[in-house]
């Protein structure tokens, strides 16, 4: 594999702090994240470079390796990995996140980002005290979930363990759990689990970053006459005045009714509803009549 310089992708210098490292890699996963760059290939190349980057100068050990052995670091690793299995034994699918949290302390933003992965483990440790291998799955919420929270149970080699996602969770998260991963040479060795969030695709909302989007009937009479409606949004209905003579397609912007922003949770996206005006398609004599009249006098 051809060398990569990890500093220069994450625009920092070779002798950057811990701090540094992990405030430059929150500033560009913010900016390049997916959900902010939809069909974007260019972003989500760059998104997967900044991961690299920040999965081997994040880890102590790793960077290490990297500044000693430059492009032969990998092979370094490699000769040293050792595997974990699969512990997910009774689980089948049930998976875990925590939001910003590593389990049992708080850690940074960088640590719900990594490297992608497709169901492999990974191991680092070395002969001597050797590390446990890093268990990876994935965990699958509804976007009502992904709003307002929700909660697992999974187990982890015979572990029960309880994991909690925060207001605002997003497809393609990924979540890093300390020391719950593959056992090593002993138990303060353990590997971590790395948990990938999927958000299903709700059958009322579709998700635009921190933004949703919602198509909402209004009766003809109601769009010529104007009035009141009630309009569903994630936090509960609302009602919405429907000024006179609105036309089929207008859009309707509710600040703040989107999602939670991650880790902000003061500010949120918006809601956008599109109207959509239902035409009758069956009028009695009488209503043909009065649609008779009106077109008379245009």
């Amino acid at each position: 594999m051809d060398y990569i310089d990890y500093y220069k992708i994450l625009g920092i210098d070779k002798k950057a702090t811990q701090d540094e490292i992990k405030k430059a890699y929150r500033v560009l996963a913010v900016k390049l994240h997916p959900d902010k760059n939809p069909n974007n290939k260019a972003a989500e190349e760059q998104f997967k470079k900044i991961n690299e980057a920040n999965t081997v100068l994040s880890n102590p050990e790793k960077r290490k390796k990297y500044d000693e052995f430059g492009e032969n670091w990998q092979q370094r690793e490699q000769a040293a990995n050792q595997g974990g299995g699969n512990p997910f034994g009774g689980a089948s699918g049930q998976q875990y996140y925590g939001g910003n949290e590593g389990y049992g302390g708080q850690s940074d933003f960088s640590d719900i980002f990594e490297h992608f992965f497709s169901g492999k483990t990974r191991g680092t440790g070395k002969t001597q005290n050797r590390k446990g291998g890093d268990y990876e799955t994935e965990m699958e919420i509804s976007l009502e979930e992904a709003y307002n929270g929700t909660s697992r149970i999974i187990e982890v080699d015979n572990e029960k363990l309880r994991i909690t996602t925060k207001k605002g969770a997003y497809t393609d998260q990924l979540l890093r759990i300390k020391s719950k991963g593959a056992k090593g040479s002993g138990e303060a060795n353990r590997g971590d689990l790395f948990v990938r969030i999927r958000v299903k695709p709700s059958p009322t909302f579709v998700r635009k970053g921190d933004d949703l989007y919602h198509t909402q009937i209004i009766d003809l009479y109601t769009a010529v006459l104007g009035g009141e409606i009630v309009a569903n949004t994630l936090s509960g209905q609302v009602k919405l005045k429907i000024m006179e003579g609105t036309q089929n397609g207008k859009t309707v912007r509710l600040k703040g009714k989107g999602m939670p922003v991650y880790d902000n949770l003061d500010v949120f996206g918006d809601l956008y509803i599109q109207l959509q005006v239902k035409i009758p398609e069956k009028l009695s004599e009488k209503q043909k009549a009065l649609f008779e009249q009106i077109k008379a006098t245009e």
